[in-house]
Formats: structure tokens, sequence, C-alpha cells
């Protein structure tokens, strides 16, 4: 386990997204990325699976989104500032648990099943 200041852990978020792919970046559409301390209990029963939760996607896939899309609150991808630390051995793990949870949170954003993010590595 590792403890950062909430602060820390939001540049440590900012950089993440910041060294993603351009491609990646281009494709996102209407979604914002937010921190949180730990999933809220209507969070939990949303993703629909027991254990911890390092990140979650709110949302309608972009593969989803058809013309009637338009003038909708964007799309949310919450990071778990806690359960991340509780997890991470030193700080480089924590970065690399951040940079691994954005990327499986924006796979589901792009219409990846949970099925092709672990085919995928994630």
């Amino acid at each position: 386990m590792i403890a950062v200041s909430a602060e820390h852990f939001d540049e440590l978020v900012d950089q993440a997204l910041a060294e993603l792919p351009a491609w990646v970046s281009e494709r996102m559409d209407n979604v914002m990325v937010t921190v949180a301390a730990w999933p809220t209990e209507a969070q939990r029963q949303s993703a629909g699976r027991e254990g911890l939760l390092l990140g979650l996607y709110e949302g309608v896939p972009l593969s989803r989104r058809g013309g009637r899309y338009h003038l909708v609150a964007p799309d949310r991808i919450t990071v778990f500032r806690q359960a991340l630390q509780w997890l991470a051995a030193d700080e480089d793990d924590l970065v690399r648990l951040i940079q691994r949870t954005i990327a499986h949170e924006i796979g589901h954003h792009l219409g990846m099943s949970e099925a092709e993010l672990r085919d995928a590595g994630l």
C-alpha cells in the first residue's frame, strides 16, 4: 500500500491522460474523467461485480450512440483513489495501475466488452 495526497493523485491521473496516444484522445467524445476516494454503493451495484473496484465507466459507449445522441450530459470515468493506493506497492506501481485503469475504462467508452479488454491485456 502507498499513500499520496489527493492533489498528487490527481496530478498522476492528469499525467496518464496527457500520455494517451493521440488516436485515443481524438476518439474520446463527451466523456469526463473524475477521481473519487471509493465507489458509492450505487456505483458498486452498477458495476455488477464483487471485490475491489479500481475504476468505472458510466455512460453510452461510442459504439452504441446513434443519431439521437445529442444534448446529453457527459459520460463519466471515475478512478478510485483509495483502491488504487491500497493495491500499489510504490509510486511507480501506482502510476502503472492508474494508467491501466484509465485505459480499461476508455476501452468501455470506445465500446469494448470485458472479454475484449481481457484479450487486449486490460
